[in-house]
């Protein structure tokens, strides 16, 4: 096992992201349940999207308290990749190792579609040169509107740290424009060491050619790029 993919109760896209790393990129990875401690020989965790703990009180607001999350902030502050996606943000939020936080919908609607999104150049691997000008991701969430305030968003934007935007005009249909009413339509941002991931799409749910589209795979490959050029990291001590 190379990649640990964290189960919540509530967890629902555990499985997907099981499949997706494992049998389509082609890395061992395992599902780590949330008492659980992160096992040693982890390189890459990924924070799966669902509905953590039913999403009482608000999203990831209990997950960020479960026992597993001490091993998580180890790892990566030793410079472990991570990836939360969907809820797995808003949890990364929520335990303060991302900025911002992932509130209400300004539509008051849960908003499930295949997304127009436009990549930024964050890092080498998050890129327009890497990804495209324009991928499509599913979007499943009632509470995806990123919030951040305005001297904490210039220092964001300011870094490079955005890496994708909610794209193209609403005029052309559902999945174009801001669906949530994210700030400066902010889809996923990573945090300033480069090494913690989060955005509210599902690359997992695009992998396959019966999918929608495979915009996913180079997704989960730019984050899995450390593994894949096999460059392991430290790890954390269970």
């Amino acid at each position: 096992m190379r990649v640990a993919i964290i189960q919540f109760p509530g967890s629902n896209c555990d499985w997907d992201a099981w499949h997706a790393i494992n049998d389509v990129i082609g890395l061992p990875s395992e599902r780590v349940w949330h008492k659980s401690a992160l096992p040693v020989e982890t390189e890459a965790v990924i924070v799966p999207g669902g509905f953590s703990f039913g999403d009482y009180l608000r999203c990831g607001a209990i997950a960020r308290f479960s026992p597993i999350m001490e091993d998580l902030k180890s790892f990566s502050k030793k410079g472990g990749p991570v990836f939360g996606i969907c809820n797995g943000f808003q949890i990364l939020c929520e335990a303060g190792l991302l900025p911002g936080a992932l509130v209400r919908n300004n539509c008051i609607e849960f908003r499930c579609v295949n997304q127009c999104l436009a990549p930024e150049d964050s890092t080498e691997n998050f890129s327009k040169a890497n990804l495209g000008e324009q991928i499509y991701l599913p979007i499943a969430h009632g509470e995806g509107n990123y919030r951040l305030d305005a001297d904490d968003l210039s220092e964001l934007e300011a870094n490079g740290q955005v890496l994708l935007r909610y794209d193209g005009d609403p005029a052309d249909g559902p999945g174009h424009g801001n669906p949530n009413g994210s700030v400066n339509d902010i889809a996923g941002v990573r945090n300033a060491a480069g090494n913690v991931f989060g955005m509210m799409p599902h690359p997992e749910r695009v992998v396959e050619t019966f999918h929608p589209g495979l915009d996913g795979i180079g997704v989960l490959r730019a984050f899995l790029s450390p593994l894949l050029e096999e460059e392991p990291v430290e790890m954390v001590s269970a």
